[in-house]
């Protein structure tokens, strides 16, 4: 009678296993994802600076965003704030805020920002503005000195990577 019941048992479990492979089997649904041709929308910040150098500000893909290195200069290009450094880069944030608020992006949805400089000790002394653009978190990102940048009154480059939520 115990070996009865054993089989009996033993069946009743392997039953129980090859119907429940059997119902997982028969719930798996193929899914067709669909995926949008996501074309590229160009930004120009300064349409006339911009084509005489040969780049866009801006360019968003999908919900990525890239924004070229901003510098301090005006409308038609000419370097601002020579020689200070602080206002250097208030004026680049002061542009990429623009260029962030025309796609409907803050510094929030900065995931990226790589700074270049042609003086670091310089830039660490007066980044501390950085915390007044950046109040909820700081992005990844490197600084980077450099010899050189476009312009050799230009102090600071800072470029942005976004990621827009939906």
């Amino acid at each position: 009678m115990i070996k009865l019941t054993l089989i009996a048992t033993l069946l009743f479990v392997a039953f129980e296993f090859q119907s429940c492979k059997q119902k997982e089997e028969t719930k798996e649904v193929e899914q067709e994802v669909i995926v949008e041709d996501e074309k590229p929308e160009y930004f120009l910040l300064r349409p006339e600076v911009e084509k005489a150098f040969g780049y866009s500000h801006a360019v968003k893909i999908g919900n990525s965003i890239k924004i070229s290195g901003a510098v301090s200069m005006d409308d038609e290009g000419n370097p601002t704030a020579i020689d200070d450094m602080e206002q250097q880069i208030k004026n680049c944030y002061s542009d990429l805020e623009k260029i962030l608020q025309h796609y409907g992006c803050t510094f929030d949805d900065v995931v990226v920002e790589n700074i270049f400089t042609t003086n670091m000790a310089l830039m660490l002394e007066k980044s501390a503005y950085r915390a007044e653009v950046y109040q909820n978190h700081f992005p990844t990102g490197s600084w980077v000195e450099v010899s050189g940048l476009a312009f050799p009154e230009f102090m600071v480059e800072i470029e942005l990577e976004v990621h827009k939520s939906n």
